[in-house]
């Protein structure tokens, strides 16, 4: 896979699947609304559990973006303990996951010249996340806290939806669970009712292919590795 496939738009579900990545950064290009009108329509069709649909979201732009930005920003420089109110990593990363997690980070240091040990430089990168990398569309998605795991696994369905219409449409994502651990801040922007939970933010918008980040290719488990077959 190769950066000329990332820039057109996907012609089939499995082209928008292979050349799906969570990219970090993005040009200021406009994206239209109704674009984001019909990714947002179209990813609804998600299936959900007696067609509960989970999801809620608010999408940014303009002030918008730049308030809940600054807000999130604001309490990450002043060094404010974040806390997700649901958790989304284990307590202790173990095997194998703890391999993939260290090496997807480091790839990623690497491309960038961030040594190990260099916190001022990873912080500055993690800092990214709060600019949504630089897109012109952000949004926050968010649920309601008295649902259970089956809402949350429908709710995943739904972010695949969405990040592949992006795809269909030339446009890129980056789903990002950061913001989980500045909800407050988030909530200090937005009009969040106290029963809706953040699920996750993410990045929206046209990649910008100049930036070495968006190079990354993570790797995948070959099939063998995660499927069992009985006969």
């Amino acid at each position: 896979m190769n950066n000329a496939d990332l820039t057109q738009p996907a012609a089939a579900v499995s082209d928008a699947v292979q050349t799906r990545r969570s990219l970090r950064a993005f040009t200021d290009q406009a994206v239209s609304g109704d674009v984001l009108h019909k990714i947002f329509s179209n990813a609804a069709r998600a299936p959900s559990g007696t067609n509960m649909q989970p999801w809620r979201v608010y999408l940014l732009s303009g002030d918008s973006l730049a308030s809940v930005s600054s807000k999130v920003l604001a309490a990450y420089d002043n060094d404010e303990p974040g806390e997700a109110e649901e958790p989304y990593y284990p307590d202790r990363f173990f095997e194998p996951y703890l391999s993939r997690r260290r090496k997807v980070g480091w790839d990623l240091y690497s491309l960038l010249g961030i040594e190990k040990g260099n916190k001022k430089k990873m912080k500055a990168q993690h800092r990214r996340n709060f600019e949504f990398f630089g897109a012109p569309v952000g949004a926050i998605f968010t649920i309601h806290r008295d649902l259970n795991t089956g809402s949350w696994l429908d709710y995943g369905m739904f972010l695949q939806n969405v990040m592949l219409l992006a795809r269909e449409a030339g446009l890129h994502t980056c789903p990002q669970a950061a913001f989980c651990d500045y909800h407050k801040a988030i909530r200090s922007a937005l009009p969040l009712p106290d029963e809706e939970v953040v699920v996750c933010g993410m990045s929206i918008g046209f990649a910008d292919f100049e930036a070495v980040e968006n190079s990354l290719i993570t790797e995948r488990e070959p099939v063998s590795g995660f499927v069992t077959v009985l006969d």
